[in-house]
């Protein structure tokens, strides 16, 4: 198994990318310090009475005895705690405007025999989409956007919940292929034959890149999808590109693994709901999983093993955590993207540390796909910072100031300004 911390060649996506998110934020961003907070940096122990310096979009210093330019906009945080942006990596944010109409559903393609490698999902994205301000409100400030459904889903991609055109909201582009191992999900008639079928496909996508030369002259044998996608999994076959493979029961998990062992793959389980049962074997394995910790009640025979208490139970078992919504990859993913707080604060709840909790949602996440600039609060890094109230992960708790690079937007959500429209009855109002 490869480690996540193997090098990487840069594509010219990733560096688009990341010139975009400079030029965005020196564009936008301002000097703020956000002083006598207690600081989380996920990078060392916390600060009391720290102070949080920020210049042109990046952290410029952390400590207790930072000098505060005269210049820089102060943001008193005493008595509040002060941590990175919660980043949440299992949603379709931007790609659902309205969920029962198709024509504002964008998270999936039709690909070919179940197989859209080459669907790059973030491209779809709708940076009006009224989800956003929310999510951005409840300390959220990056997200992972990933295609479903198919064999092959796609690509996922990542962005910081910024106003701007979908360029200057990226953060990474791609940063992992998505697959299923249910075989409703892929549209075939049995588990076997969804895990031939993605074996077949890796295989060719394997073949594929060591013959490139003997395809353009059609010296290889027929393949089982195009060219396009098999370009997109090179890179996945290439140990380049992790591949989230969303499943819930036990035995596919340890297929995926069987799977990911065969092929030399950077493997992330998401779902995950029996994950637990197999901890040791993902520990391991050195695979990350991906869960939520809501829900213990059954959605079906592929999950009859949730339990809320499997995100502490893998951590224990050595596991690295990401935690998501448990209804993530469907409504969770789209409309409930914020509740993500209220997921690390059920995972405490039932048996997962407080602190690797805050990395579940934060530094974890960054690390696993290549966010090298996120995550956490050290000089360098990219300005995403939340004040809040007190803990993050009590329910009573608000996010008082949200910076993503550096710029706090207060412009009030679509959730606000319906509240404030009926806060106060029309003066000709009468009960029933």
């Amino acid at each position: 198994m490869r480690s996540s911390s193997m090098p990487r060649r840069v594509s010219r996506a990733a560096q688009a990318a990341t010139l975009a998110l400079l030029a965005c934020s020196a564009a936008g961003a301002q000097t703020v310090a956000i002083t006598g907070g207690r600081v989380y940096t996920m990078a060392g122990a916390p600060i009391e009475n720290g102070t949080v310096l920020i210049r042109d979009g990046r952290v410029a210093q952390v400590g207790a005895n930072v000098t505060v330019p005269a210049d820089a906009r102060r943001i008193d945080a005493s008595g509040k705690w002060v941590t990175p942006g919660l980043i949440n990596a299992a949603t379709q944010l931007g790609l659902v405007d309205v969920g029962l109409e198709n024509n504002t559903r964008d998270m999936s393609a039709r690909g070919t025999n179940g197989i859209a490698a080459s669907f790059t999902a973030w491209e779809g994205i709708n940076p009006e989409n009224v989800m956003f301000a929310p999510a951005r409100a409840e300390g959220i400030t990056t997200v992972l956007v990933a295609p479903q459904g198919g064999l092959v889903s796609g690509q996922a991609g990542v962005v910081d919940i910024i106003d701007g055109s979908v360029p200057d909201m990226i953060a990474r582009a791609p940063v992992a292929m998505v697959a299923q191992l249910d075989k409703g999900a892929a549209n075939l008639g049995a588990r076997g034959e969804v895990l031939a079928k993605l074996r077949e496909l890796l295989d060719d996508a394997r073949t594929f890149s060591r013959r490139r030369a003997d395809y353009d002259r059609a010296g290889t044998r027929p393949f089982s999808a195009g060219r396009t996608d098999l370009e997109a999994l090179v890179p996945v076959v290439e140990g380049r590109m992790p591949l989230v493979v969303v499943a819930d029961r036990a035995s596919d998990i340890e297929a995926a693994l069987r799977l990911a062992a065969e092929f030399t793959l950077r493997l992330i389980i998401a779902g995950g709901a029996e994950s637990w049962q197999v901890a040791d074997k993902l520990a391991a394995a050195r695979v990350p999983v991906m869960i939520g910790a809501m829900n213990n009640i059954p959605g079906g025979f592929n999950n009859l093993g949730s339990y809320q208490e499997a995100a502490g139970l893998l951590r224990r078992a050595g596991v690295d955590v990401i935690l998501i919504g448990d209804s993530g990859i469907s409504d969770g993913g789209s409309f409930n993207v914020r509740n993500l707080k209220q997921e690390a604060g059920n995972a405490v709840a039932y048996g997962m540390s407080w602190d690797d909790a805050l990395r579940a949602v934060t530094s974890v996440p960054a690390r696993v796909f290549g966010l090298e600039r996120h995550g956490t609060l050290e000089a360098g890094k990219v300005a995403n910072v939340v004040v809040w109230s007190g803990d993050p992960f009590e329910l009573s708790t608000r996010a008082e100031h949200v910076l993503v690079r550096g710029v706090e937007n207060t412009e009030p959500s679509r959730q606000d300004k319906l509240m404030q429209r009926y806060k106060t009855l029309p003066p000709d109002y009468r009960k029933p």
